[in-house]
């Protein structure tokens, strides 16, 4: 499987405003896995939430922000990766000026 996230079908999150989405892999393909990536919107926040059984792999591919992880917001930009395991408090928001990209992994599958 070949994806070019640069033709990814981006959609509105079904739960955050301001935060679209594009999903690469989802659990019906891939059970251990789903693949998406999430464009924020500057002065966006992802609120502080947990997840029971994934761990959560996001990867900023464009732009800054910052990340709520083990009770503080730490800055966030290009290049980094943050990883949270699972039922571990987490959050992402931009405070930059420009859409933040992230690509995110889940295992096993959230989406």
């Amino acid at each position: 499987m070949k994806v070019a996230i640069s033709n990814l079908e981006m959609k509105p999150h079904p739960k955050f405003e301001g935060v679209r989405i594009g999903f690469v892999v989802t659990k019906e393909l891939y059970p251990e896995l789903s693949i998406t990536v999430l464009e924020i919107e500057p002065q966006v926040q992802i609120p502080i939430h947990t997840h029971e059984r994934e761990v959560d792999s996001i990867f900023v591919l464009s732009g800054e922000g910052e990340v709520y992880l083990e009770g503080k917001w730490s800055k966030i930009q290009a290049g980094d990766v943050v990883v949270v395991a699972p039922k571990k408090e987490h959050g992402v928001r931009n405070t930059g000026k420009v859409t933040m990209r992230c690509y995110i992994v889940h295992a096993p599958a959230l989406w």
